[in-house]
């Protein structure tokens, strides 16, 4: 590159953007790459601390950041995701949808590894909303040779995918609220509303709800109802700590379920329950669902709900980061 002092650079085009950052005001790009310097521009140009500017002459086998960033998120970027920018060298990636997001963990190490790359992306089975960004990938110098960038579309295509969101289905889900004290009217059920949010939150809706007393095959024989009903996915709510009178895992069990997991390595939520009767998932969720805001029903819920079927592996793992009490 050729330095040139800013006042001998009128006429002359940037060879990257420049940035301007006010504490607590802005922080941007000030002049975008290719902007032609005009006498007006030489004031802001010195208050950014920039006293030369410099014209760019890439070598052969080089590539610029900009030209960088389009090729590799073209690269990345999967299903039901889109990029903007590039802006300073970095274009963002953003979801298309409400969905889970899936990031190949793998894959995403790998392109670290090559020196001069940045890719930076949310942490994979998270939920996301329509347009919110999931990641961002840049390199690092204004130059690069090729031949890395190569490296990061050759990584990106030896994966099934890199980043990507999958929809929600829309399911029709049924809720049994266990409990002695809310059947005889004694407190107010306050599973029901609070289940409900979550759920219509991704798309899904309660059908019906059914309430029953601390008794087995009552417990029981909601559940078949609602196997009955061919519903998508169970809920039963409560009855699900080590008390003697809690009898929903058992209940579960008697239907025919296979327990894939009754207890999990998260706080809260360790005394839920997930099961499968042939593909339909049942879910014993504990108490904590009522009135905390982020549980073990908060991690797999979504997951259900995009189709994916819940493994002991995956309930195992989820101790790793699982604590989320204060």
């Amino acid at each position: 590159m050729k330095e040139v002092k800013v006042e001998n650079a009128v006429g002359m085009a940037l060879a990257h953007d420049l940035t301007q950052i006010i504490p607590g005001k802005f922080k941007g790009r000030l002049f975008k790459k290719g902007h032609v310097i005009s006498e007006e521009d030489i004031p802001q140009l010195l208050n950014i601390g920039k006293g030369h500017i410099y014209i760019l002459d890439i070598p052969e086998d080089y590539i610029h950041e900009d030209d960088a960033a389009e090729r590799m998120v073209k690269a990345i970027a999967g299903e039901n995701v889109y990029a903007v920018g590039p802006s300073e060298g970095k274009m963002t990636i953003k979801s298309e949808i409400l969905g889970l997001l899936k990031i190949n963990e793998k894959a995403i190490h790998q392109i670290n590894e090559i020196p001069g790359i940045a890719l930076s992306t949310l942490v994979t089975n998270r939920p996301v909303k329509k347009d919110q960004a999931i990641g961002g990938v840049r390199q690092i110098p204004l130059i690069l040779e090729t031949s890395s960038i190569r490296e990061v579309e050759t990584i990106c295509q030896e994966h099934s995918y890199i980043a990507k969101v999958t929809p929600y289905r829309s399911l029709k889900i049924g809720m049994v609220t266990t409990g002695n004290e809310v059947y005889q009217g004694r407190i107010q059920d306050k599973f029901g509303p609070a289940v409900k949010q979550k759920v219509e939150d991704f798309g899904s809706e309660i059908v019906e709800q059914c309430f029953s007393p601390d008794e087995s095959e009552i417990i029981e024989s909601r559940i078949r109802y609602f196997l009955d009903r061919n519903v998508d996915l169970i809920l039963v709510t409560g009855g699900m700590s080590v008390d003697p009178d809690d009898r929903t895992p058992l209940a579960i069990k008697n239907v025919g379920a296979e327990i894939i997991r009754y207890g999990m390595p998260m706080l809260p939520g360790s005394m839920m329950l997930v099961s499968y009767y042939n593909e339909i998932p049942i879910l014993g969720l504990p108490g904590c669902v009522m009135h905390d805001s982020y549980t073990s029903f908060d991690v797999f819920l979504p997951r259900i709900l995009a189709g994916e079927k819940i493994t002991e592996k995956d309930i195992i793992t989820l101790g790793y980061g699982g604590f989320h009490t204060c």
